[in-house]
């Protein structure tokens, strides 16, 4: 089956094409002609997934599929969530603003900045040290025939003090799993990863119900 996968992230790429198997054919959406960026300005996962999907499926009226997935850590409220991929330019404007939208580096930076200023004012209040569990979430939007689908994946896991592991990519490099808690996802090979991961389970099931139908 041949699908359109809106986007143009080749870690991406990659671990769909290893997730769904030779039956799926994707295309990634610059390989069809499309090379500007495609809007991300829904309120959830969902709405962004189905927001990039429907950009394809209004333009070409072809099978496609979108995925917004992001980080949630519960000690920084659900931050970065749908904000993961530009969270270092969040407040920032301009120039200044494009310099580091999508630095997973810069992201991972602030994330482990504002965990420890959280830390620090939970010290001076006497209180214990907040949490650094946290979750990868996301959300699939297949788009056939002009209808949505969602399927949707989690995993649950705490943020690392400092960066460990050259795979994967992202915050993976931060994110300890709890089905590996001695190892970053950055250090689980890349089958154990695609078997645990929150994008590996919304992909098998999205592989399920199109078999099925």
């Amino acid at each position: 089956m041949k699908l359109i996968f809106a986007t143009s992230n080749k870690g991406k790429m990659r671990e769909a094409g290893e997730i769904l198997g030779p039956s799926f054919e994707l295309l990634t959406s610059a390989e069809v002609g499309i090379t500007e960026d495609i809007p991300e300005t829904g309120s959830s996962f969902r709405e962004n997934a189905l927001q990039k999907a429907m950009y394809i499926w209004d333009r070409f009226h072809v099978d496609c599929m979108a995925d917004d997935s992001g980080l949630e850590v519960d000690a920084l409220g659900g931050a970065p969530g749908i904000y993961s991929a530009r969270y270092a330019s969040l407040g920032l404007e301009g120039a200044e603003a494009e310099k580091v939208n999508h630095d997973f580096s810069k992201n991972i930076d602030k994330l482990l900045y504002e965990l420890t200023i959280k830390e620090l004012e939970a010290m001076m209040a006497g209180s214990p040290a907040p949490e650094r569990t946290a979750r990868f979430r996301c959300a699939v939007a297949l788009v056939l025939d002009g209808e949505p689908h969602f399927f949707d994946g989690t995993i649950e896991g705490k943020i690392a003090y400092e960066r460990s592991g050259n795979g994967g990519f992202g915050y993976d490099p931060v994110f300890i799993p709890d089905a590996y808690p001695d190892m970053s996802l950055a250090e689980v090979a890349e089958e154990d990863k695609n078997r645990i991961s929150h994008r590996g389970e919304a992909l098998r099931k999205m592989a399920r119900f199109l078999k099925e139908s």
